[in-house]
């Protein structure tokens, strides 16, 4: 912005899990402190950056003020568990673009580890064997490349998201159901499945829950980005089928922090990957059907279309 000749005074950076901005608590904090820092400035636009502004209690009324003097360029982030796209939707009325940022696709993950490793050289079936366990969180990369320490950073991560983004989130009761509903699902990624079938297993097991409340769970990880749903799509009907979704983890690597590398498992991983590499792409997708057979993915974006087998 600066190379574009945006004025230092024209800017505002806010970071809430900095000490310095401690004192900004809620939305009258928020707009009283970016008042204040352009006192005097005459400017006909200004940019406002606010880093975790979830941290800021009723945070979208001064953002909707700032936005209705029209004189503000706003750039907010936060987490997922109290910044969700449905909450947005509600707090400013349809009045921002959202982006979805991703963790690191292999060509990213490729990048990143060979910059901090230049010393091993680049060896892309090494590297594509570690990003089959340990998937595409940046903050891998800060730590030592041993697999005790890489595993339990990522145990870290699930048991970070699913306690703040689900359990208490969405106030989970039975926090050993969610949890079993999880893995289930983890471990059968890229197959076909119900609520009921994951209804059914549990009953296998000795123990009862509805198919209700495993369709609730599933939703709340799919609200956490924990899971992507791909829907069955009839090629030849031109239409999206009711039952039998497949579920996919919306994380490389949580599943080896659940349950280590399991080499039979190899090409539910795979599919894994790619699904995820076409989401962050901005791609649609579907599993597709034709008769008794079926197309892994469709993936459309505009006017594109691939059809993928993996």
């Amino acid at each position: 912005m600066l190379e574009k000749g945006v004025k230092p005074e024209q800017m505002i950076n806010i970071d809430k899990e900095l000490h310095e901005f401690d004192f900004i608590r809620n939305y009258t904090d928020l707009h009283n402190f970016v008042i204040s820092m352009l006192s005097g400035i005459n400017h006909s636009i200004y940019y406002v950056f606010v880093d975790e502004v979830q941290e800021i209690e009723q945070w979208e009324k001064a953002i909707n003020s700032f936005l209705a003097e029209k004189k503000y360029d706003i750039y907010i982030t936060g987490s997922n568990a109290r910044f969700l796209s449905s909450e947005l939707a509600t707090l400013l009325s349809c009045r921002y673009v959202e982006f979805q940022l991703h963790t690191l696709c292999f060509s990213e993950f490729s990048e990143l580890y060979s910059l901090k490793n230049s010393e091993k050289g680049l060896d892309k079936n090494f590297l594509f064997n570690e990003f089959i366990k340990y998937g595409g969180f940046p903050g891998l990369h800060n730590l030592e490349w041993e697999e005790t320490v890489l595993r339990q950073y990522l145990q870290s991560v699930y048991d970070t998201i699913i306690l703040k983004d689900i359990i208490m989130r969405n106030k989970v009761r039975d926090v050993a159901m969610l949890q079993r509903i999880f893995i289930f699902l983890a471990d059968n990624c890229g197959n076909l499945t119900t609520a009921k079938n994951i209804s059914d297993y549990v009953k296998s097991q000795h123990l009862k829950i509805a198919p209700e409340t495993v369709q609730n769970y599933i939703q709340f990880a799919i609200d956490a980005y924990m899971l992507n749903q791909a829907r069955r799509y009839d090629v030849k009907g031109e239409r999206l089928l009711e039952l039998h979704e497949k579920y996919y983890l919306g994380y490389i690597g949580l599943l080896y922090a659940l349950s280590g590398f399991e080499p039979d498992k190899i090409s539910y991983r795979f599919e894994n990957i790619v699904i995820y590499e076409i989401l962050s792409l901005g791609y649609h997708v579907k599993v597709g059907k034709i008769a008794q057979r079926e197309i892994d993915f469709i993936c459309e974006k505009g006017n594109d279309k691939i059809y993928l087998q993996v």
